[in-house]
């Protein structure tokens, strides 16, 4: 089903369209997958913050959402570099969207109850391709720590 989804976000000859949604989850989710792996461990706990997190975007079964993050992971393994993916990304899925994919990456990156630094400049960087100010980005951080109840209070 996700097999030739690299080949339709980097398709040179074509436009870019959007994604229909199985797909945008997928590539959302290779992010998600680059944030847990970006550090170099990617454990168990984080595959399962990326299996609770695809199956409440979406109301899938926790198996439904494993199986998408198992393409995702394929498809992450495949994907050129970050850049390069982001851009695809971000020109098909929607403007509203991008809040929560952040949002996401967030909290994958404290799945594992820390924040890197190379999982923080993942982030960055990918916010600013997706066209989120690194204040909004900040703004999301705090929330996905009160959410999770990692603020301090």
């Amino acid at each position: 089903m996700f097999r030739d989804l690299l080949s339709r976000l980097f398709n040179e000859d074509a436009l870019p369209r959007p994604l229909a949604s199985p797909d945008a989850e997928v590539a959302i989710a290779a992010l998600l997958v680059r944030v847990a792996r970006s550090d170099d461990h990617y454990r168990q706990v984080e595959r399962q913050r990326i299996d609770q997190i695809l199956a409440r975007r979406r109301g899938l079964s926790l198996e439904e959402a494993a199986e998408r993050r198992a393409a995702a992971e394929m498809i992450e393994a495949e994907a050129p570099d970050t850049v390069r993916f982001t851009r695809q990304v971000k020109d098909r899925i929607a403007l509203e969207d991008r809040t929560g994919v952040i949002g996401a990456m967030w909290e994958t990156a404290y799945a594992d109850s820390r924040r890197g630094a190379d999982e923080e400049t993942l982030i960055r960087l990918v916010a600013g391709l997706l066209g989120i100010p690194d204040k909004d980005s900040a703004m999301i951080r705090r929330k996905v720590l009160r959410d999770l109840g990692m603020d301090g209070s």
